[in-house]
């Protein structure tokens, strides 16, 4: 299904504000099932990382400066989750200070946000896996969020402003500099993506255990990634 240009733009803000939505009106206590949701998002991203982007990066361009462009992608997020200590991911370590704007956490996140919006335009299926990835995220950072100590209006502007980040990343992918250049961005957007994919999927489960619920859906993941 190839979706319009606006509805690329339009279709990320809606999954944050999707997230930030849904944990304000249910107030979820249990966060095993948003976990799941998280290692599905993360085996469904990775596998579209090697289905549909790692071959088209790869095709007829110097495969060392590809090579390059993904480890600094990897670096890239390794640099900013020292800021925003791990949110991409899920797991949120971040002490806010009451009344006051989170602002390494902010730009630590869109940063990761405007990258992630990149390899979208022109390509549909990372556009199914950029919602999936966003929604569980969104639902961690507005728990996070709203459960602090900041304002509702200065929450707002948080997940607002954040919510744009992506659909920038996919306009500036439109420039006329990516005709030749594109490739290298979405090398940098895959270094990210395998980042944050693999925190996902490989963490120990709490005490070590063996999770057969999250095996389940890390396989679903992969399965409906390959069909998509």
């Amino acid at each position: 299904m190839d979706f319009p240009s606006v509805v690329i733009y339009i279709i990320p803000i809606i999954a944050v504000w999707t997230g930030f939505g849904f944990v304000w009106f249910t107030k979820p206590k249990n966060n095993d099932n948003i976990k799941l949701l998280l290692a599905f998002s993360g085996a469904f991203l990775l596998s579209l990382t090697f289905f549909e982007l790692l071959p088209d990066v790869y095709n007829g361009h110097e495969p060392k400066t590809v090579a390059l462009y993904i480890l600094g992608g990897i670096l890239l997020q390794v640099f900013l989750e020292f800021f925003s200590k791990g949110a991409e991911h899920g797991h949120m370590h971040v002490h806010l200070q009451e009344n006051k704007f989170p602002t390494l956490l902010f730009l630590s996140l869109c940063i990761h946000a405007l990258v992630e919006g990149v390899p979208i335009h022109g390509n549909d299926s990372i556009l199914y896996g950029i919602i999936i990835h966003k929604i569980p995220i969104a639902i961690i950072l507005s728990i996070f969020l709203i459960n602090s100590k900041m304002k509702l209006a200065t929450t707002l502007l948080f997940i607002g402003a954040f919510s744009l980040m992506t659909p920038l990343g996919s306009y500036i992918s439109t420039s006329s500099w990516m005709n030749d250049h594109g490739h290298l961005l979405t090398s940098l957007a895959i270094g990210v993506f395998f980042h944050i994919s693999t925190i996902i999927l490989f963490e120990s489960a709490q005490g070590h255990a063996f999770n057969l619920r999250k095996l389940v859906v890390i396989i679903l993941g992969i399965g409906v990634a390959y069909l998509v």
